[in-house]
């Protein structure tokens, strides 16, 4: 009888965990793109990379999430420092921060910092 229960609960912890990993996914690395209304640095990150950077490889290890530098940030993100400048791009895996970018520095900068930034923290290679 022991034994049975035993088993009985080890089955339900099983399960339990499944439901848990099904509901609750692991999230992955994210790019977090911190602006505000009016940044002119903003505006051209997002003519320039916005339009592409979902089709990019980048995007498929780090999907860009934007928020607004004064509308609170969200519980599920920790930062290793505070947010003073948009833009900010701050890389993170399971809502804590690896690595920022502040600032827009253009186009092929952008590229290259991401790049780097992905390199070291995800695998990232570039030529994906």
């Amino acid at each position: 009888m022991f034994a049975r229960s035993r088993a009985f609960a080890t089955l339900a912890a099983t399960v339990l965990g499944l439901v848990v990993l099904v509901a609750f996914p692991v999230r992955a690395v994210e790019l977090i793109m911190v602006e505000q209304e009016g940044c002119v640095y903003c505006e051209q990150w997002d003519a320039e990379i916005l339009p592409i950077y979902a089709k990019t490889p980048e995007s498929k290890v780090a999907p860009l999430r934007k928020m607004d530098l004064f509308d609170g940030f969200p519980g599920d993100v920790t930062f290793a420092r505070a947010v003073n400048f948009t833009p900010t791009f701050v890389l993170v895996r399971d809502g804590v921060e690896l690595a920022r970018i502040e600032g827009y520095p253009g186009e092929d900068f952008f590229w290259g910092l991401l790049g780097m930034m992905l390199e070291k923290y995800t695998d990232f290679g570039g030529d994906s």
